[in-house]
């Protein structure tokens, strides 16, 4: 490698995203990179010309482990959309201004779909000008919904934090008692695909039984349908765990939430901001049934529990980095790379790139049959595709009782 590489993150961050930053940095020095750069709020604050020299702020092997074990994006996020080409051509030309000013070499994008769009269109860019910077997608996203790839870096982590915190949500529900019955409603991340919500059975085991039902967005929810296989529980037993998408719509196309109150705020993708399902089922359910129910939303806390990463998908996360370095040094372009799972006994998993055409603006939804007949549960084929990537933990850096973080840079707190 004889030129610099750019790197940025964007969209919703994960607990794993900045070991792929570390991946990325780590093996672009190894190869020969003369500078790493870093984007602040990705190709938004690139346009600004903001960016950094990684170099400033990992210099020490242990602030390369703390970047792993830190959370949120270190470099910042964006939800920034670009135009197409013959919409903007002026906007394209000046981001090449920079990537030539900066003499770049390989520019590295870490995210999910939106993320790997914006891929697509500046590596078809470069391909029309002759440009010959390279451009490689490193898969990141919780929602696990990216087209051709086995699994995604982040997910393992949430997937973990998931499972483990609908346990202790259905052992403390157990604990108490009400008259009438207690129904907790878990609202789990996921507009359109049910990975995560379908992580909550993992709280399965001999010492628990895990959630009573699982909706997930793949499939229309029926709200009497639902009331009454509560109310059928509730006969049966005086708690009642529940968990369910964010993104669970009516058969007419409607999302539950849009039942209780408006959702106004629409990002540059045009997707809604999805929350409050959980409230108002559990203000529903408490009206018609007449019992005790409560709301929870693990919200931002699932992708940003570093403390209970799973310390497969870290090293995971870790390799996709490496492998896109990688692959745009030996000539690749417009691709991502892809997790190609080799074995579940002994789990193992290996990496490739795929064209990154056939991967953004697509989802990955969770298959029919991974779901029960009667789309109230997942099937013994989701948790055993699930159950690898949870393994293994990744322990803090503890610092006074607390996990250390890696300082975020100073001009990412100025901007």
């Amino acid at each position: 490698m004889k030129g610099n590489v750019i790197v940025g993150q964007s969209g919703g961050p994960t607990a794993a995203i900045n070991s792929s930053l570390a991946g990325v940095y780590r093996t672009a020095k190894d190869r020969g990179a003369k500078k790493v750069y870093g984007m602040l709020h990705g190709i938004q604050g690139l346009l600004e010309e903001k960016y950094i020299d990684l170099s400033n702020h990992i210099t020490t092997e242990l602030d390369a482990e703390l970047l792993k074990r830190t959370p949120a994006a270190f470099l910042g996020s964006c939800r920034y959309k670009l135009p197409e080409i013959h919409e903007d051509r002026e906007l394209y030309d000046r981001i090449f201004e920079i990537l030539n000013k900066l003499e770049i070499e390989a520019f590295i994008y870490i995210g999910g779909n939106d993320s790997m769009d914006t891929i697509k269109k500046l590596s078809d860019y470069a391909i029309i000008t002759g440009h010959p910077t390279r451009f490689i997608g490193c898969p990141k996203t919780i929602d696990n919904d990216l087209a051709l790839t086995d699994h995604t870096p982040g997910y393992g982590s949430a997937a973990k934090y998931i499972g483990t915190s609908m346990k202790e949500i259905i052992r403390d529900s157990f604990c108490l008692e009400y008259s009438k019955g207690l129904v907790t409603i878990v609202e789990v991340m996921g507009r359109n695909a049910g990975w995560l919500t379908g992580a909550s059975a993992l709280a399965q085991g001999e010492d628990c039984e895990g959630p009573d039902m699982i909706y997930l967005p793949e499939l229309p929810f029926d709200i009497v349908d639902f009331r009454d296989r509560v109310k059928a529980l509730l006969e049966k037993k005086t708690s009642v765990v529940v968990a369910i998408s964010e993104g669970i719509c009516t058969a007419d196309g409607k999302y539950v939430c849009e039942l209780g109150n408006s959702v106004d705020f629409v990002d540059a993708f045009g997707h809604k901001q999805l929350s409050g399902t959980a409230a108002y089922l559990a203000s529903y359910i408490a009206g018609e049934i007449g019992c005790k129910t409560r709301a929870i939303e693990l919200s931002t806390l699932q992708r940003a529990a570093a403390h209970s990463s799973s310390r497969v998908d870290i090293l995971e996360a870790y390799q996709v980095g490496g492998a896109a370095v990688k692959a745009a040094d030996e000539g690749d372009t417009g691709k991502m790379v892809v997790l190609q799972r080799l074995s579940d006994d002994p789990y193992q998993c290996g990496t490739e790139v795929k064209d990154v055409h056939k991967i953004a603006n697509d989802e990955k939804l969770v298959p029919r049959n991974w779901v029960s007949k009667d789309g109230t549960y997942v099937t013994n084929e989701f948790i055993s595709y699930v159950k690898p990537l949870i393994q293994g933990d990744v322990s803090p850096v503890m610092v006074d009782g607390i996990p250390r973080h890696l300082l975020t840079p100073k001009e990412l707190c100025e901007r």
